[in-house]
């Protein structure tokens, strides 16, 4: 299978859970700030792993694992039904912390205490 249509499937596949976990009544996923972090399909499209961050930090991310596992079999009958695929794939869950990890380093960079008097590179200072 071509490359250009693994990565069109992957992104139908993102847009699609993405809207899927919208609806899911489990209030493990609906109390979480989720965001799919990245979907990895493999050539044969038997598995497609779903990388998911919650800004609540990785144990709540992790908590909702376990809801999107136990309804795994509803997202993937989902899945197939939006995306007329001739096989769906298998879905596995990942929790990661790259939110919570961003979100970090955004803090840090907000901390430092740039003046504005700091000449930017390539402008020279006025003396």
């Amino acid at each position: 299978m071509a490359s250009h249509r693994i990565e069109r499937t992957t992104e139908d596949i993102k847009r699609e859970l993405t809207a899927i976990f919208r609806e899911l009544k489990d209030p493990r996923v609906t109390g979480a700030f989720l965001s799919i972090v990245r979907v990895e399909v493999t050539n044969d499209l038997s598995y497609c792993t779903v990388k998911v961050s919650a800004i609540e930090g990785l144990s709540r991310a992790k908590e909702a694992v376990k809801g999107l596992k136990s309804a795994s079999g509803f997202i993937r009958r989902e899945l197939g039904h939006r995306l007329k695929l001739r096989h769906v794939p298998e879905l596995i869950f990942e929790a990661t912390d790259s939110i919570e990890y961003s979100a970090n380093i955004s803090r840090i960079l907000n901390s430092l205490d740039i003046g504005d008097g700091a000449p930017v590179s390539g402008e020279e200072a006025d003396d």
